[in-house]
């Protein structure tokens, strides 16, 4: 079989004859491209390209880190240690600050503890969102730096 531009007509009666399916590979060409081929054939290659390209794409994790509005320097630290750990192995982190009941007056206190973060880890990552109160939860994102 030769490779060429052939009338509809005639290519589908060429299809035909070798027993196989006309395929339209792109439609919006002028003139559209087809191909003579077996179409179950070409429907699991189509597949198989599409799932090899799924698996490749970047799967975004985030991991969280919660404080409280009075966490002391210790847990700070220990907190700030698993944030740097996160950032490095490429993950988003989630940093956040749980106001428990009437401690919602200590926002400025919540505020500053997550800015403190931000400053600290501002080598590995970059800031996303800042500090932003959403109900009882003041959330901050802080995304890794590419390498």
């Amino acid at each position: 079989m030769e490779i060429g531009v052939y009338s509809l007509p005639k290519a589908l009666a060429l299809a035909r004859e070798l027993e196989l399916d006309l395929v339209e590979i792109s439609p919006n060409a002028t003139p559209p491209v087809c191909k003579i081929l077996e179409y179950k054939k070409f429907l699991y290659e189509q597949k198989k390209r599409d799932k090899a390209l799924k698996s490749k794409a970047t799967k975004v994790i985030i991991k969280e880190i919660r404080f409280g509005p009075q966490t002391d320097e210790h847990d700070y630290e220990f907190k700030k240690k698993h944030a740097i750990k996160f950032l490095t192995e490429g993950a988003k982190l989630k940093a956040f600050v749980f106001f428990k009941g009437r401690s919602i007056v200590f926002k400025e206190q919540g505020q500053i503890l997550l800015l403190r973060l931000a400053q600290d880890l501002e080598d590995l990552g970059k800031v996303e969102q800042l500090p932003k109160l959403e109900g009882k939860r003041m959330t901050m994102f802080i995304s890794p730096k590419k390498k």
